[in-house]
């Protein structure tokens, strides 16, 4: 099924980044369709994958983490396939992306202090090199996605 992202999907979109759980009825009066209208293009795109989950967004701080992290990793030759086999089971990992350029990997993670910093690279050493960036303040944080120009 193919659906065009026009101007009123791209509005419904802005609208649900910002607060995923806006009420229908709110949410139709903002975009100017009645409430079905909007539920309709709703679930036409999450059917095909456009809208990919609703999601509760957490502060590390007062969830008992002292630090968040930025790590990148420079795989070690025949390392990346076990990295990528059990990054998944590293709790710490809050995203993990595979990317191009002189290290392979980049993991944003939260940790309760610096000992747990310390241990947790010790299980990354044996995948290869790493380097760390102790994240101070968020100036951008799930900034919306708008149309392309």
């Amino acid at each position: 099924m193919e659906i065009k992202v026009d101007s009123v999907n791209w509005e419904i979109l802005k609208h649900l980044q910002i607060n995923a759980r806006i009420s229908m009825a709110a949410l139709s009066k903002k975009v100017g369709l009645t409430a079905p209208a909007v539920v309709e293009r709703i679930k036409k795109m999450e059917d095909i994958g456009i809208i990919r989950g609703y999601y509760t967004q957490l502060s590390y701080i007062k969830t008992g983490y002292q630090l968040k992290a930025i790590i990148t990793l420079k795989v070690f030759m025949g390392r990346l396939k076990p990295f990528l086999d059990r990054v998944s089971e590293f709790k710490e990992v809050i995203n993990c992306y595979r990317i191009t350029g002189n290290e392979n990997i980049i993991m944003e993670v939260v940790l309760k202090n610096q000992k747990h910093l310390e241990q947790f690279i010790d299980q990354l050493i044996s995948y290869g090199e790493t380097k760390t960036h102790i994240v101070l303040s968020n100036k951008i944080e799930n900034a919306p996605i708008l149309p392309p120009n």
